[in-house]
């Protein structure tokens, strides 16, 4: 886990790869490409980039008319503009017409760091995921984050994908598969799963091998797509462990552990315990600062782990005195 690369950038290298075959790929962008990195296919194809200037709800409506002439069109901008500003055309213009738009939005989360709590969207996945027609992606690394491009370009229908400012650690490998609504276990474990999207899977990672010194054996899942969830997934994950540990740089309202909480309480009841911001907004720091200051580190996931089988145990405890 040494190399570290925002997964931004592994968007903005893939869509120009992407742009080499399929002259279909167009860009509408809102005067933020340099930063979320949709500069590289502006510079590669500048006759299939359009910008509108800051006006995200025009570029949304734009980028759906282009999409019913046959497009396949990406958007993209702050996950803070993109989804409080234009969220009404997203849901209408998108999602009502099932437009074949890819909502790009970087800048998501608490890493943001430095820009403060008014651009630290910390919401972006429940807002997105409530809306019918619409898959939503938070990839773990830059690697991953190429993968989502490619089959974002390559699937019809909107969906959004949540990218990074910060870098992050680059833990998957070439020949690891990405299917958009399949989970990817990174780590085998039987005492509790720990299920995490975006920089959080690293840390679960990392928190794993701090229970491992204490015998505590967990299970890790990179939840990549928060919609459609990988419900098989979850569920053989409760019955393996029989205790599920979310993680996310999201609110734990509405967010991924949210997501999970829907398939447990409908398939297989087990002990649950949720990382992440807890109904707060940010504040100006280093992400690693932040991090640690919102609790999202690995100590803060084993802790919670700790937890939860403690649940566990103790509900095994009443069952047998029953």
């Amino acid at each position: 886990m040494s190399e570290k690369t925002p997964t931004r950038d592994g968007f903005g290298k893939e869509l120009v790869e992407l742009g080499k075959t399929n002259e279909k790929i167009v860009v509408v962008s809102a005067d933020l490409e340099d930063a979320t990195r949709a500069e590289y296919f502006k510079n590669a194809y500048p006759e299939r980039f359009f910008t509108v200037g800051i006006a995200e709800q025009d570029m949304v409506g734009m980028a759906a008319g282009l999409s019913l002439q046959g497009f396949t069109v990406f958007v993209n901008s702050f996950a803070v503009f993109m989804t409080n500003r234009a969220y009404d055309m997203i849901r209408l213009d998108i999602c009502y017409n099932n437009a074949n738009v890819k909502i790009i939005a970087s800048h998501a989360g608490i890493t943001v760091g430095e820009d403060g709590a008014s651009a630290q969207c910390l919401e972006d996945l429940s807002l997105m995921r409530i809306l019918p027609n619409l898959k939503v992606v938070c990839p773990v690394d830059a690697l991953e984050a190429r993968k989502a491009t490619r089959a974002f370009a390559e699937e019809a229908g909107p969906m959004y994908m949540r990218t990074s400012r910060a870098a992050f650690p680059v833990i998957t490998r070439d020949d690891d598969r990405f299917v958009i609504g399949k989970a990817n276990v990174m780590r085998e474990g039987g005492d509790c799963t720990i299920i995490a999207c975006g920089i959080e899977v690293s840390e679960g990672l990392k928190a794993a091998e701090i229970l491992k010194e204490e015998k505590i054996n967990v299970k890790v899942v990179n939840m990549h797509t928060i919609k459609p969830i990988d419900e098989v997934c979850i569920i053989q994950s409760a019955k393996e462990t029989g205790a599920i540990v979310t993680a996310e740089e999201h609110q734990v309202i509405g967010g991924l552990g949210s997501a999970v909480a829907e398939v447990v309480v409908k398939n297989s009841l087990v002990p649950m315990a949720m990382v992440g911001i807890d109904d707060q907004f940010g504040e100006t720091g280093k992400p690693d600062q932040l991090l640690e200051a919102y609790h999202l580190k690995d100590v803060d996931i084993a802790e919670a782990v700790r937890k939860v089988i403690r649940r566990k145990n103790d509900k095994c405890q009443m069952a047998n005195d029953k």
